[in-house]
């Protein structure tokens, strides 16, 4: 299959998918308990009907859900209930690229160092060198995103006084929240390099190698690292994955104006029209992020063919 049928196949079922998000998250919009309104309990029941008249949740949910999916088709992602009526994609717009600059360099960061982890492990293996990157990378990948995020504010930035606190100003301010975001693609990137470090080195291409004159260490950046980062595009997806999810805590944590602390901060406001357009947005970022990675590999690695496997 070409790559040009392969993305309109993809993207057709990209389409289906957020349809179905979007559906599951309009409903489930509908069960959450207490009310989209600014202190309702000083509104009178008068009060309450007259607003939710005019933002149409007084409507059956079926005519609603037809209402909201016409007005997407349009670009209409409706407008905040609690943000002084601020169109949602006002609203998020400039939240976006704090979010992203975090993300790109938790995702760097933690694959570099999670490389370079796998890489000692595996060329020491047995050693205590291999013991303490493999400790490492299994607390990376154990402790929770707000714990890490709290440790590391309490400790270096309260106690040592190495990093701002919290805040969005200048770069030192993006350092802690890239460290904690990054534990979890590091332990994987980790986990994964030396697993298939250890079986390259143990191959005959290695022993071949060996036999020529070329130490270890040549060995493993030769043959051993390069067969082992390939592969290794295929974890950016779940790698993406997670960042999404720690972005929405560690940006509450550090005070990051990204979108992680918005969506956040319209769940508890039970602000309907700018949750729906946060998951819309994680959603989509993460099918693009995908979709793009299985095209990578497959450029990358010849006998992966798009759609259908090995050649």
């Amino acid at each position: 299959m070409s790559i040009g049928m392969y993305v309109l196949r993809r993207l057709g079922f990209m389409v289906v998918t957020l349809w179905i998000i979007i559906t599951i998250t309009f409903l489930l919009m509908r069960f959450l308990p207490g009310s989209p309104w600014m202190n309702p309990m000083e509104l009178t029941a008068e009060q309450v009907e007259i607003l939710n008249a005019h933002a149409g949740l007084d409507r059956p949910i079926i005519e609603q859900y037809w209402i909201y999916i016409t007005q997407l088709l349009r670009g209409d992602l409706g407008v905040s209930f609690q943000f002084s009526n601020q169109p949602v994609t006002a609203l998020i717009a400039g939240r976006i690229a704090p979010s992203l600059q975090l993300g790109a360099q938790a995702l760097i960061l933690g694959a570099v160092l999670g490389t370079v982890l796998g890489s000692f492990a595996a060329v020491k293996r047995g050693t205590w060198l291999d013991t303490g990157s493999t400790v490492t990378a299994v607390i990376g990948r154990s402790v929770p995103y707000f714990v890490a995020a709290a440790l590391l504010q309490y400790f270096l930035a309260a106690g040592l006084g190495w990093f701002p606190i919290a805040g969005w100003q200048t770069f030192a301010h993006t350092l802690l929240p890239t460290f904690a975001l990054a534990l979890a693609p590091m332990a994987d990137s980790a986990r994964f390099v030396r697993t298939e470090m250890v079986e390259v080195l143990a191959s005959e291409q290695a022993e071949l190698a060996r036999a020529k004159g070329l130490g270890p260490w040549q060995v493993a950046m030769r043959h051993g690292l390069r067969n082992a980062t390939i592969p290794m595009v295929t974890l950016l997806g779940p790698m993406a994955v997670s960042l999404l999810t720690g972005s929405l805590v560690v940006e509450r944590v550090f005070a990051i104006p990204g979108i992680g602390d918005q969506f956040v901060t319209s769940i508890l406001a039970n602000d309907y029209p700018t949750i729906m357009a946060v998951t819309i947005l994680f959603s989509a970022m993460l099918l693009v992020v995908i979709l793009l990675v299985d095209i990578i590999y497959s450029l990358i690695d010849p006998r992966i063919r798009l759609g259908g496997g090995s050649r």
